[in-house]
């Protein structure tokens, strides 16, 4: 960024209207609270509605399986021409009316794919709970970064017309003769610094509000955030054992589980796809005398009205390959349960890695904040030391500098603090109740 001498009147007006066009999206945006928002992306999210479409197929393939105790009806005709003995037509005789009714009576194996399908329902409800949170943590880390960004933005505003107002200070101190043509430079350099910094600020809100407008369905204009409507985060304590809590806890661990058990009803269920099975059977037929039925009955024996009930009985003997089907399904239970330990080892690793960050970025937190207030006691002095004469602009502007590399430090640092514990309080199942909208 290079300014070129000019008047003050009009220095100050490209000042002016410099910061205008910089913060002018934040003054257009509607102050929108935490709760709202996640509110709102949990009703409007894609990711929940996908979780919940995928539960409702699971709950449709349980009932799948169930009904087939039910017996299945169907109504239907066989006409047609007939020249000898009524031969069949796909299985039925020739008829004006047919009607079948058939069901499973007793069969093991169904039994155990009903358990299976109901299983996996189950899996698919905790597995939506899973989704939900994560649209939760989603919207609330980006919520908090919005507002990290947003808090930024206005100190740098702040900064920058300070640094304009130096670099034109430099300017005239240059035309009366008093600084080389050097200070010019090295008060551009302080500028288009900080400029850089407001830009990639502004960069960063316009991209979070984007997220945000596509997680909430906000117009991304209208969000701005309420720095007061982030809830307070718990303390964590080093010595509780989140990792425990996280592992009883976990979504996570719960669809492991969950399948690993339906796939144990799999298995069991494709062994006993050998055993003998039950059905019951049913039909009902009008036959037509056009057919010519009663040629080849005794007189008198041939009836219109025919039906028949029984139950069909199955004794599967050999079938090699449904025992090769039972054997993958062994081991795919068996990878399953492996799987569910595999899981509580990541939970628990995961949430201890998290607790244990939090105390690291806390630390780091601090040396941030002292960091920040060295770096003004160091520019209140180099200003009072200006102001005497003993101190050049240029040690006052690259204390000026690191004042604001701290300021920026501090912030980041903040907000990698509060998005730890918004992860930790995800893998305890406390992020819900913390963001105010229940389990």
């Amino acid at each position: 960024m290079q300014l070129a001498p000019c008047s003050s009147s009009r220095y100050l007006l490209l000042m002016l209207l410099s910061i205008f066009l910089t913060i002018l999206p934040a003054l257009a945006a509607e102050p929108v609270p935490l709760k709202r928002i996640v509110e709102l992306a949990l009703s409007h999210s894609t990711t929940t509605a996908e979780a919940d479409a995928a539960a409702q197929r699971a709950y449709a393939a349980y009932h799948e399986s169930r009904n087939q105790y039910l017996p299945a009806l169907m109504v239907g005709s066989g006409l047609g021409w007939t020249y000898g003995y009524p031969l069949s037509l796909e299985g039925s005789a020739p008829s004006i009316i047919n009607t079948t009714a058939q069901s499973s009576l007793i069969n093991a194996a169904l039994r155990d794919f009903v358990r299976q399908a109901r299983t996996e329902y189950q899996a698919s409800t905790v597995e939506r709970k899973d989704q939900r949170e994560q649209v939760i943590q989603d919207a609330a880390v980006s919520y908090a970064e919005l507002s990290k960004w947003e808090a930024l933005q206005a100190h740098l505003s702040d900064d920058y017309a300070a640094a304009l107002k130096m670099e034109q200070y430099v300017n005239e101190r240059i035309q009366e003769g008093v600084d080389s043509p050097v200070a010019r430079t090295q008060a551009r350099l302080s500028t288009a610094r900080v400029y850089l910094h407001l830009s990639q600020a502004q960069g960063s809100i316009d991209v979070l509000r984007s997220h945000l407008s596509q997680l909430t369905g906000l117009p991304a204009s209208e969000i701005s955030t309420i720095p007061e409507s982030i809830p307070a985060l718990p303390e964590v304590k080093q010595d509780d054992n989140l990792a425990a809590k996280a592992v009883e806890t976990s979504p996570a661990i719960q669809v492991a589980s969950l399948h690993s058990t339906a796939l144990s009803f799999a298995a069991r269920g494709e062994h006993r796809s050998m055993w003998p099975t039950f059905d019951f059977a049913a039909q009902y037929a009008l036959l037509a005398t056009f057919n010519h039925y009663q040629r080849f009955f005794q007189p008198g024996s041939f009836q219109t009205n025919n039906a028949s009930v029984g139950v069909v009985i199955r004794f599967p003997f050999f079938n090699p390959a449904q025992r090769a089907r039972a054997q993958a399904a062994d081991a795919d239970a068996l990878q399953a349960t492996k799987k569910v330990e595999a899981t509580k080892h990541e939970v628990g690793e995961h949430a201890l890695e998290l607790q244990r960050s939090v105390e690291q970025l806390a630390a780091a937190q601090d040396v941030a904040k002292l960091e920040y207030e060295l770096a003004k006691s160091d520019l209140s002095a180099f200003e009072i030391r200006l102001d005497a004469g003993t101190a050049t602009l240029h040690d006052a502007d690259q204390a000026r500098t690191q004042a604001q590399e701290r300021y920026n430090a501090l912030q980041d640092a903040n907000f990698q603090l509060e998005r730890a514990r918004i992860l930790l309080l995800r893998a305890t199942g406390d992020l819900a109740s913390w963001a105010g909208v229940g389990k």
